[in-house]
């Protein structure tokens, strides 16, 4: 081959084939001596550090160049993901707000639910429509009316207890007149004690009075009212108001008694129409026999009736008397 001849054109001796040889030799003995004793690490990591000034350099323009480039377009990107993230935390807050609500009104909702266990046989919930509350009027209007079977003076109740009754009723509507209102009135009890009353409005939707009770009536502040069933109007047992203040006059007769509504009279949105379960029959008592002593005279057996009565046999006919000769008389 012309690569490897000793000799050039003009015939002197070059040499490359034995150089080549040598080379390849060396580079064996390199590639054998790093590989079984890495005597060689310590010369690459030296020239490592040589050569990377001369990698930067080379390498700085291409990474200035990408940089510049995606510097620019990194920009637009980000603020294009801003404003998409922006847009998507808005509705999520929103949808959270929305939630948030709807657990609120569920546990409302729950609330009702459980009040009327054991009490009500039947119920409707309706949303209140418009509120008229002053000084001589409290009232709501709700958008249940005939339609749905309420009737006037029906009970209604909210989460916390009896809320007040009905006082009109329309076909889709009706208007409840509130426990604070100062034209209404319950009878309560006193979950204590079992001490009946009557709880009036004041006008006020944080306070209701009790004012037909003695001084010497056993009533206390943090009380319990209960609705007492008396009147028919409300059933018993719903959590009406409790006692916060119990004033006695000794020159007076009558104690001054103002309780707190069980009910959010001022917050309540859903209401609770009731209907109670009717009362169960009263059972007829059974007729005992009484029990005869021993002593007693044994009873008569009763005189059979007449179509079970024998018939009585016919009497036979009495025979005709013979009759005597003519002749006998004359004797």
């Amino acid at each position: 081959m012309v690569a490897f001849r000793n000799t050039d054109a003009s015939g002197r001796p070059t040499g490359l084939l034995l150089r080549c040889v040598l080379y390849a030799l060396v580079a064996l003995g390199l590639i054998i001596v790093d590989k079984r004793y890495d005597q060689l690490g310590q010369i690459r990591r030296f020239l490592s550090i040589v050569a990377y000034p001369v990698q930067v350099a080379v390498a700085s323009p291409f990474e200035g160049w990408d940089w510049f480039r995606n510097s620019v377009t990194t920009r637009d990107v980000l603020r294009a993901d801003n404003a998409r993230l922006e847009a998507e935390l808005r509705v999520a807050q929103f949808r959270l707000q929305r939630y948030e609500a709807l657990e609120t009104e569920t546990q409302r909702l729950r609330g009702l639910r459980s009040s009327t266990e054991g009490v009500a046989s039947r119920f409707i919930i309706g949303d209140i429509m418009d509120v008229q509350l002053d000084a001589y009027r409290e009232r709501v209007l709700v958008d249940k009316g005939a339609r749905d079977g309420v009737f006037v003076g029906q009970a209604v109740l909210d989460a916390g207890g009896v809320f007040g009754q009905v006082a009109r009723v329309g076909q889709l509507t009706s208007e409840v007149i509130l426990l604070s209102d100062a034209a209404h009135a319950i009878p309560v009890q006193v979950n204590r004690n079992g001490l009946r009353t009557i709880a009036v409005g004041t006008g006020d939707t944080s306070r209701l009075k009790l004012p037909y009770l003695s001084t010497s009536a056993d009533v206390v502040a943090g009380d319990l009212l209960v609705t007492s069933g008396l009147g028919g109007g409300f059933p018993a047992g719903y959590p009406v108001a409790t006692v916060i203040d119990v004033k006695r006059d000794p020159a007076a007769s009558l104690a001054d008694v103002d309780a707190r509504p069980a009910a959010a009279l001022d917050r309540s949105r859903e209401l609770l129409f009731v209907w109670s379960k009717p009362a169960p029959p009263a059972a007829a008592p059974t007729p005992t026999t009484p029990t005869t002593p021993a002593t007693s005279a044994p009873t008569p057996a009763a005189p059979a009736t007449a179509a079970a009565q024998p018939k009585p046999m016919p009497k036979p006919a009495p025979k005709p008397a013979p009759e005597q000769p003519s002749g006998a008389n004359d004797e």
